[in-house]
């Protein structure tokens, strides 16, 4: 399960997807300190098919944990070669152009 948020603005759609488990968590890397709020990726808890579709209509993503940037890079949407850690926690950006 993930959690997800998308937001269209003029010809755009911005995505922002995390592993469910992950969401109000707050992640530590020296002095940098994330927090995978629910104002900013719950908007509703999808399954793996929606997952799926909403990566590959989407414009701008910005995904967070192991399970949705493997789906992501499985289905060809972004590059493990982009992917960065926080606390351990992968991290994966996408612009389509």
């Amino acid at each position: 399960m993930f959690s997800a948020r998308l937001i269209n603005h003029k010809d755009a759609s911005m995505l922002s997807i995390c592993d469910a488990d992950l969401l109000g968590r707050t992640l530590n890397k020296g002095s940098i300190s994330v927090k995978i709020s629910e104002k900013y990726y719950g908007e509703k808890v999808v399954g793996k098919e929606e997952a799926e579709s909403l990566l590959k209509e989407s414009d701008n993503i910005n995904m967070v944990g192991k399970a949705i940037i493997s789906l992501s890079t499985e289905i060809g949407v972004g590059s493990q070669d982009g992917v960065k850690e926080i606390d351990g926690i992968p991290f994966l950006i996408v612009f389509k152009m």
